[in-house]
């Protein structure tokens, strides 16, 4: 025969309810388990036995950030049917908390601008010094990921301008030596033509100058130079000095 249905009711016997409690209380804790891993959910649960005893379990985050979350969004619910209980009947559950996850985001936004502190607890107020402290680290991370970039950005136009410079560089060493060699090679041809060579073979001529002459016979003691007429000068000059 199959198993039937076990009837729900307090349980009479005191060490049956005791075991039955174990029992019960680690098959909650595996599923509270396995739909937060499952369903990537957040879980809290918190059970107390008969003499008081606390079994507790929570996900990842921690049971109070989870039990401050219950909070505000039971205080914002709270809220809402106070202000406008008439409407309350009309609006679908889902407008509901729609509106209220809205209240929660906009409350959330002021406390981080650092506005409308006054109503947070301690714990509240550490929380958000701890979500402001992760939330800083991660910004400061991507801005030296992003400095980091830049940098190796510039190093690498650095090193392209550098080598169009050595180019440019290299191209004007060569033209300078190809002006060089050009002025070189004009002046050579300069001096090589026949209208250079010819003034340079050529005499200047002394016209109309004066040159010293030691005489043998009408001077008195025969050391003393005469001046004479350079004799280069033509005939007819001399006629004309003469008139």
């Amino acid at each position: 025969m199959g198993r039937g249905r076990v009837q729900l009711k307090r349980i009479e016997n005191k060490i049956n309810r005791q075991v039955t409690f174990s029992k019960r209380r680690s098959g909650l804790l595996k599923k509270a388990h396995e739909i937060s891993v499952l369903c990537d959910a957040e879980v809290a649960l918190i059970v107390f036995s008969t003499k008081g005893k606390l079994f507790e379990y929570s996900s990842d985050s921690s049971m109070e950030m989870i039990l401050e979350r219950y909070e505000r969004y039971s205080y914002t619910e709270r809220e809402l049917v106070a202000t406008d209980p008439e409407s309350q009947g009309s609006w679908s559950p889902d407008c509901i908390k729609l509106k209220a996850r809205i209240e929660l985001l906009q409350r959330h936004q002021r406390h981080f601008l650092g506005e409308d502190l006054g109503s947070m607890s301690i714990k509240e107020l550490q929380n958000l010094e701890q979500q402001l402290d992760t939330s800083l680290k991660h910004i400061r991370s991507r801005k030296t990921q992003l400095m980091y970039e830049s940098i190796s950005e510039l190093q690498k136009k650095e090193k392209a301008l550098q080598q169009q410079n050595n180019s440019l560089v290299e191209k004007l060493k060569e033209n300078k030596a190809v002006t060089q060699q050009a002025q070189w090679e004009q002046q050579n041809q300069v001096q090589n033509s026949p209208s250079f060579l010819l003034s340079q073979s050529l005499p200047s001529l002394n016209i109309g100058g004066t040159y010293q002459a030691w005489g043998t016979g009408d001077e008195e003691d025969g050391s003393r130079p005469q001046n004479r007429t350079n004799t280069a000068m033509p005939p007819w000059m001399l006629r004309h000095m003469n008139e």
